[in-house]
Order: structure tokens, then sequence, then C-alpha cells
């Protein structure tokens, strides 16, 4: 299985480039991590942040794998603990297909990649800056597989 964390925003800074390859490299190939970066939609003086955002949708939605199983990283979404990641982590791996994460840029998601999404999920009730959701979905995700593998690196 594959995880596609698709998310708005190219250029990183090279801590979010490390950080995020520091934790991809470490998943095994039976879940593997690939980042696809959209471009932002355009914003400027006299830019539409509504038609930036159905542009960022519009590219998401098209990059999804036929298939996969989508979920939508919300503010609004389910919290889960890391044992409960976990768990969510099994059944996307006894399905089989592929699993698509999708992250909005500064204004959020499309209506249109929301409505897409078998489940929102929310990383915490903070306002996360989005370079750093691509560093900490890798490292949870990454911690779930661990629970699963009976690897050391979560404790309890």
């Amino acid at each position: 299985m594959n995880i596609h964390l698709i998310a708005v925003g190219t250029r990183m800074p090279a801590w979010v480039t490390q950080g995020y390859e520091e934790y991809s490299k470490r998943m095994p190939r039976e879940c593997n991590l690939k980042l696809v970066e959209i471009a932002p939609g355009h914003r400027g003086k006299n830019a539409s942040i509504e038609k930036a955002i159905e542009d960022e949708g519009k590219r998401m939605l098209a990059a999804i794998p036929k298939g996969a199983n989508v979920i939508a990283l919300d503010e609004k979404g389910k919290s889960w603990s890391t044992l409960q990641l976990s768990k969510q982590l099994e059944g996307w791996l006894q399905q089989g297909s592929d699993t698509a994460l999708l992250v909005g840029g500064p204004d959020g998601l499309s209506p249109s990649c929301r409505a897409s999404a078998r489940a929102r999920w929310s990383l915490s009730a903070l306002t996360l800056p989005h370079p750093l959701v691509r560093v900490l979905l890798a490292e949870q995700l990454y911690r779930a597989l661990s629970v699963l593998n009976g690897h050391p690196y979560h404790r309890e």
C-alpha cells in the first residue's frame, strides 16, 4: 500500500524537507509514504481566495490515485490518539488500496476535497503551519506503524 500525502505548497524550507524525509524513509515498502506537492493557487492584491482554494482543490483531486481511500486533514475533523491512528492504519493496510491524505494550503481545503473524503482527521485543535503538518504526519504515521509492528519507538 502507498500513502499519498497530497499537500498544497512547494519550495519548503530545508528543515521541513529533512524532517519529512527522515520519517518517510523509515516506512517499509509495504506502507510507502509518497509526497505529492500541489502548487498553491494565485494569491495577490486583487486575487480571489475562494478561486485559489477551488483551483488547489481541483489539482488535489486530480492527484488522487484511482480507488484510493481519501482522508482530509481538517481542523473540524475527528482527532485520533496514536493507538487509534495505528488501528486506522491497520484498516487501511487490510483494505489493500492506497490511501490519500489531503492537506490544504494556507486557507484550508476546498469544499470539493472535503466532500470527496471518506473521513476527516484533525491533528490538533491548534492551528498548525502547513509545512509543519508534513513533518508531523510523517512522524505520526511512522509511530503508528511501529505500534502495529511491536517496535519500541512508541512508548505508553
